[in-house]
């Protein structure tokens, strides 16, 4: 009988093993132009914008979803009303419930003190640890259906740039730290953050959510500051799975995580913000991270893509990309036109079960939520992946 027994439970625990559960990404453009406007605009409940992102998270359904550019306030008010009204019956679509979510303070709007963009003034936006015209603008949200380990995850926020391996901190043409020697040390490597946060499978076995959102590798001079940023931001989660010490050794944090590099089962995601071969980014970070025999890419695609860079032509039309991989519209004349910025790379110890990018056709049902100007609920589209 006890034989049996056994024999039961472990066919029902494989059984439970072997459910898919699906992880996305979406920039979905929950920034507003002040404190608390977000939290006002989701309260309303008449923004157009808002209902539409509601539509297509509670029609793609994701279990774990990471949610950028979502305004960050300390007492996460605006994440808890988001997340209510997302729990609620919506016409066609029925309400989702988050119970779980790991949304800390982050660098975006956060004071430095010095003049990180070299422009010769103080106080804008991008003299703040992370571009942002107050605290948590542009932050960003993990929400999950299942259990989240938040007294297990790693947040390496704070990592200095200089202090990472590597680092590719920007210089002068004659070879001199830019913007000063004085703006380097205390700048920071993450523009919002870096997290490794633990979620509990419904089997017991953990996964590892590896978020970020690193910063546009554009708006800046010569000296290439962003792009040099988003690069070592991209590149840092290749560094973090690796046998590579993660700080130099001379570091002044203490955040190395030595041994403690996460599970054998985890996903890198978010708005990546670097396309593999087109946009003014450096292509080579994010094409070491998709090759990286750590991870796997599933190449999500949708046909509404290639619809929109046929019709909308202008840069797209020189694009060497599949435009069937693209998950974000931007300005197509004079660039850079709709590109791939947006990731979810599962580890191969993963089994992808299917994958896809929430870009419908004109002809397609959902059309009506992206809007004939690709711009009714977010210029990036939602990226998922079924994972076993």
């Amino acid at each position: 009988m006890r034989v049996a027994l056994t024999a039961v439970f472990l066919l029902l625990a494989a059984a439970v093993a072997a459910d898919p559960f699906r992880v996305a990404t979406f920039n979905a453009s929950l920034s507003r132009r002040g404190p608390g406007k977000l939290l006002a605009d989701i309260q309303s409940g008449t923004d157009p914008q808002i209902a539409a992102v509601i539509r297509i998270i509670q029609t793609v359904r994701p279990d774990i979803l990471l949610i950028n550019e979502l305004d960050h306030d300390y007492e996460n008010r605006a994440l808890i009303a988001f997340l209510a009204v997302l729990a609620q019956d919506n016409g066609d679509t029925h309400g989702i419930k988050y119970p779980y979510f790991f949304a800390p303070p982050q660098n975006t709007g956060v004071p430095s003190g010095l003049d990180l963009n070299g422009d010769g003034k103080l106080g804008g936006a991008a003299d703040a640890f992370g571009y942002g015209h107050f605290r948590g603008q542009y932050a960003m949200a993990l929400v999950s259906r299942f259990p989240i380990e938040t007294d297990r995850a790693q947040d390496f926020s704070e990592l200095l740039w200089r202090d990472i391996t590597a680092s590719n901190m920007p210089t002068r043409q004659d070879g001199s730290p830019f913007p000063t020697q004085a703006a380097q040390a205390v700048m920071r490597l993450s523009s919002k953050g870096h997290w490794v946060v633990p979620v509990v499978l419904p089997d017991g076995r953990r996964f590892d959510v590896m978020a970020s959102h690193p910063t546009p590798p554009i708006f800046d001079g010569p000296e290439d500051l962003n792009g040099w940023r988003n690069y070592d931001e991209i590149v840092f989660w290749h560094l973090y799975k690796s046998s590579q010490p993660l700080l130099k050794e001379n570091a002044v944090a203490d955040a190395d995580p030595g041994d403690n590099r996460g599970t054998r089962y985890f996903v890198v995601m978010g708005d990546l913000n670097n396309d593999p071969w087109d946009g003014d980014s450096r292509h080579a970070g994010i094409n070491l991270l998709r090759h990286w025999k750590g991870v796997q890419d599933p190449r999500p695609k949708s046909r509404g893509a290639v619809v929109a860079a046929e019709v909308q032509g202008g840069a797209n039309r020189q694009h060497r990309g599949d435009p069937a991989l693209d998950t974000s519209d931007f300005r197509d004349v004079p660039g850079p036109g709709n590109l791939r910025v947006d990731y979810v790379l599962p580890s191969r110890s993963l089994t992808v079960k299917g994958a896809g990018v929430f870009w419908p056709a004109p002809d397609e049902a959902g059309f009506d939520l992206i809007g004939s100007d690709g711009r009714r609920s977010s210029d990036h589209r939602l990226v998922w992946v079924d994972l076993e």
